[in-house]
């Protein structure tokens, strides 16, 4: 087994887990409305939804797209349409106070689900899976998924504890809807790359 394989593979992992994108900021804004506890479930279903996501591509679910390329820009268009939802839903997110009361984080199944939508974890789990694993073998694959969740999760988690943090500058309605608006709009722009 290559060891600077291996290493490469942890430093993309890395990189591609703690840089801005839309989990990151999801988490972000979740941290700020609801707290770091009542975000574990969106934290894990992220880490196990893009474990499941790597293997399945690994496995050569990415060869749907090789064959039907009209099945690419279908999920391009939905990945794009749900992201501007997710903007709009941030955006306009209730204050702290009355979040208690209506509102609720994303749950492990939606945060999961997402992954499928998310166009930065399937360019993270393409990349992951064609140039860093070890080779093809579902061991191989096994192993770059195990990686990634394991650097995945502590990557994330910092997103929605920088959250909560902000959540202290952010206690009057004003400050709240600017932080909420200004992450609907970083949704937006990560964006950019897609379109």
């Amino acid at each position: 087994m290559n060891t600077d394989i291996l290493a490469a593979l942890a430093t993309f992992a890395f990189v591609s887990s703690i840089t801005p994108g839309p989990n990151n900021l999801m988490l972000m804004a979740s941290g700020a409305n609801f707290g770091f506890r009542r975000s574990i479930p969106h934290m894990l279903g992220i880490g196990c939804g893009f474990v499941l996501m790597v293997m399945l591509v690994g496995a050569g679910l990415a060869q749907i797209f090789v064959a039907y390329p009209a099945s690419h820009t279908l999920l391009k268009t939905a990945s794009v349409a749900y992201l501007l939802y997710l903007a709009w839903k941030i955006a306009t997110a209730a204050p702290a106070t009355a979040q208690a009361a209506t509102g609720r984080p994303m749950t492990f199944l939606q945060a999961a689900a997402f992954q499928w939508v998310n166009p930065k974890a399937w360019t993270m789990a393409l990349t992951a899976v064609t140039v860093y694993s070890p080779g093809t073998g579902l061991w191989a694959i096994a192993l770059v998924a195990l990686i990634f969740g394991a650097i995945n999760l502590p990557s994330v988690s910092s997103w929605t504890l920088l959250g909560q943090g902000m959540a202290r500058l952010l206690t009057s309605r004003a400050r709240l809807r600017a932080f909420n608006w200004t992450m609907a709009a970083l949704l937006v722009a990560s964006l950019y790359p897609v379109l």
